[in-house]
């Protein structure tokens, strides 16, 4: 059967009302708290609170004040990274960004999926989750938000404001919402 946890984070029904997943969100609250009250000018410890919070960073990868990471255990960044202002990683499924991955301000990466057609599971609070996985030398313009499911291939750009249905190829422009291709690049 597995903890709530394990089934948060492998994608299948779960409850999010449970003390683990609860202390484990606390502790996200606390050190996202932390990492945005941290001296702005000191890129260095912020990144030394996210490499001790997430499950991956590399080295060079700078996130900007006003970030929220949920659990942070679910989330692998890449080398030579950068999110913007008020980023957010909904991360109780897993989220694994690339190598020399740009995001604009106010971009949301979110991994969480609510029942639609059974009312009753949704009020009683059932999730699931679905990972995202952004390749290397991707672009995001500001305020892309990009939903649960989502693999987007390397050297893609998205441009701002577009949401990201499904899957999205290596290579391409996309924009709207939700997001389409435009052109290959």
């Amino acid at each position: 059967m597995g903890t709530n946890r394990e089934k948060m984070i492998n994608g299948e029904p779960y409850l999010p009302a449970d003390p683990e997943l609860d202390a484990d969100r606390r502790r996200g609250w606390r050190e996202m708290a932390r990492f945005n009250a941290h001296d702005p000018e000191d890129l260095d410890g912020m990144y030394g609170i996210l490499k001790g919070f997430v499950a991956e960073i590399g080295e060079n990868s700078t996130f900007m004040q006003r970030l929220q990471i949920e659990y942070g255990y679910n989330t692998r960044i890449g080398a030579n990274s950068f999110m913007n202002y008020d980023g957010i990683i909904l991360d109780c499924g897993p989220v694994t960004i690339g190598d020399h991955v740009m995001m604009g301000p106010r971009v949301q990466l979110l991994t969480a999926l609510h029942p639609v057609e059974d009312h009753d599971a949704r009020i009683e609070g059932w999730e699931t989750t679905a990972p995202i996985v952004i390749g290397d030398k991707v672009w995001f313009g500001g305020g892309v938000i990009v939903c649960p499911g989502v693999t987007i291939g390397n050297n893609t750009v998205v441009g701002a404001g577009s949401v990201v249905t499904r899957d999205l190829p290596a290579h391409v422009l996309a924009v709207g919402n939700p997001a389409r291709v435009v052109r290959k690049i």
